[in-house]
């Protein structure tokens, strides 16, 4: 639910209105108020469209459980259940493995090339090494980030 919520979440902010008149009942006095939002506020309005459609998809609590996976993730810093996650054993995981595992790269052609783009995170250390191999305590949990919308989170087993 937290890939399908932030699709829409991400969506370009001049299709906001369009997909909140066809895909929520909101009154049309406020779908108008939400798509006259400009800027960074017009973030609120995709807020209410990703809880709307994924509510109306996914169920209630999926798109509650979605949204506290953002709040945590992306206000708080913490890691959210909703986020992808993989078991790391004691040799560790590659970073290129990781990342394509995780869903975020289609190769490790993609992901050599993301990570000399320096869009890669591991907890809050820029991964410069496409050779890095990254390692987890037993019962501990880092996020690996793609860039600033995409994280999913390594747990050591």
């Amino acid at each position: 639910s937290w890939d399908f919520w932030q699709y829409w979440r991400n969506c370009d902010d001049r299709d906001v209105g369009k997909f909140l008149r066809l895909f929520t009942d909101l009154p049309l006095a406020e779908i108008a108020r939400l798509e006259a939002l400009e800027g960074a506020e017009i973030n609120a309005a995709k807020v209410v469209l990703a809880d709307a459609v994924t509510a109306l998809c996914r169920g209630r609590e999926a798109a509650e459980a979605a949204q506290q996976t953002a709040q945590l993730t992306f206000v708080a810093g913490g890691l959210g259940a909703d986020l992808p996650t993989i078991e790391v054993g004691l040799d560790g995981i590659a970073v290129t493995a990781a990342l394509t595992a995780l869903g975020f790269v289609a190769s490790n052609g993609e992901a050599k090339r993301k990570i000399a783009e320096g869009a890669v995170r591991f907890g809050d250390t820029l991964v410069g090494d496409p050779a890095d191999v990254l390692r987890v305590e037993p019962g501990v949990s880092v996020r690996l980030s793609l860039g600033k919308k995409k994280h999913g989170v390594l747990r050591g087993s």
